[in-house]
């Protein structure tokens, strides 16, 4: 993966950030003829729902059991997508046309995420201004906003869930980091009215919302004797004393494996700031990504995953330990045991089970010990977060202050 980004090493002023974005999206269309979920289904219905019926019957329709159930502004951005996708293949607006699937329908569905991932690429280059660059060392690829840039971009999970399992996080998590970026920015109005947006889009974020809101009352409602926030700065002993990040964090971990995706992208940004948050981060992102393996379970995507998983956790622990390279290891005896558990775990589960005979009897096994065991490490992450918020020192604060 470093190998990829190796072309923006030798531009000048912030080439690399678009040889990065270039790169990922090269691959993104490569991942196009890759399996699909049903998420495939429910968007192509939900487009035609929303492009054929007025608004009154759009939470109504029922023809397929793939109903719309997300807020109205996501149903805006279907009605909108629809007018696009009538030039590629009109029978796919057909309500009546269940699990339609023609060749131009796919290209537009895969295209869809793609070019909507802009915002996304737009909001990491955002969040990379917000970041302390005290750290940088003197090649590109030491500077946290090059490491940063990566593990956000190059997101693993982002790529198999948006790109092959089919969803459009990548542009949701746009609004979310773009939001946190106005918060690091001190554009407090901007990031609480993004966080609206996104909560007009999915609402699933909705329990962020306290986090956002105690911390807009304690930076923005009361703000005598505060200081100067900075991006380092924003980084708290306690969850909801002085910024975002660990509030957010905070209330995202609570959903353990199920949003573990939400937590990891956030936790990005905390990742190039501290050790201890970088071992958090490589933790949760770790077996939060392995976690989701089941979701592609069919044989072509086995190395894809595989291949994308190593290289993706491999650059991560590399530039994070040359990152903070001066300090303790990332990693303890016992954590480094369990992430090298997965290992073992994949080959049982991929290569020796579906040869024994409990695989018709007991053809869960796999998915329960992947689950129980990603389980294990994302609730160790949670409170080995809580306990760094609630003891470590706080950031950037001087005696004076």
């Amino acid at each position: 993966m470093a190998a990829m980004a190796a072309p923006g090493v030798t531009m000048g002023g912030g080439g690399w950030f678009s040889a990065l974005a270039l790169g990922v999206t090269l691959l993104k269309c490569l991942l196009i003829p890759t399996y699909h979920s049903t998420d495939f289904e429910v968007h192509r219905n939900w487009l035609a729902i929303t492009h054929s019926l007025p608004i009154s019957q759009w939470y109504y329709e029922a023809t397929s059991e793939w109903t719309l159930d997300y807020p109205p502004f996501f149903a805006w951005f279907e009605y909108a997508l629809s007018h696009v996708a009538k030039h590629f293949d009109q029978e796919m607006l057909n309500v009546h046309n269940l699990n339609y699937a023609s060749a131009k329908t796919l290209l537009f569905q895969r295209f869809s995420v793609i070019f909507t991932d802009a915002l996304f690429v737009y909001a990491v280059h955002e969040c990379c201004k917000c970041i302390d660059g005290k750290k940088a060392g003197k090649e590109l690829t030491e500077k946290p906003k090059f490491i940063l840039s990566v593990l956000l971009l190059w997101n693993f999970g982002l790529l198999i869930v948006d790109h092959i399992h089919f969803q459009y996080n990548g542009f949701l998590f746009g609004l979310m980091l773009l939001s946190i970026a106005r918060l690091l920015q001190k554009r407090h109005m901007e990031g609480a009215f993004l966080f609206a947006v996104l909560l007009h889009f999915k609402h699933i974020y909705l329990y962020v919302a306290p986090a956002y809101g105690v911390y807009l009352l304690r930076s923005y409602c009361f703000t005598a004797n505060k200081p100067e926030p900075t991006a380092s700065s924003l980084f708290p002993t306690l969850p909801f004393q002085a910024g975002p990040l660990p509030c957010i964090l905070g209330s995202k971990l609570l959903g353990f494996v199920q949003c573990f995706g939400q937590s990891a992208v956030c936790h990005c940004l905390l990742s190039v700031e501290k050790a201890g948050d970088a071992s958090i981060f490589l933790i949760l992102t770790t077996t939060g990504h392995y976690s989701l393996f089941p979701l592609l379970f069919t044989a072509p995507e086995l190395p894809i995953k595989i291949l994308l998983m190593l290289l993706f956790t491999i650059y991560s622990i590399s530039s994070l330990k040359t990152l903070f390279r001066k300090e303790k290891p990332l990693f303890n005896w016992m954590e480094t045991f369990y992430l090298l558990g997965l290992g073992p775990l994949e080959v049982f589960c991929e290569f020796v089970f579906p040869f024994t005979s409990w695989k018709l009897t007991y053809s869960f096994i796999p998915l329960f010990l992947t689950s129980v065991y990603c389980a294990v490490g994302i609730t160790y992450a949670w409170f080995k977060l809580y306990v760094s918020v609630l003891t470590d020192p706080p950031v950037g604060k001087t005696k004076k202050q």
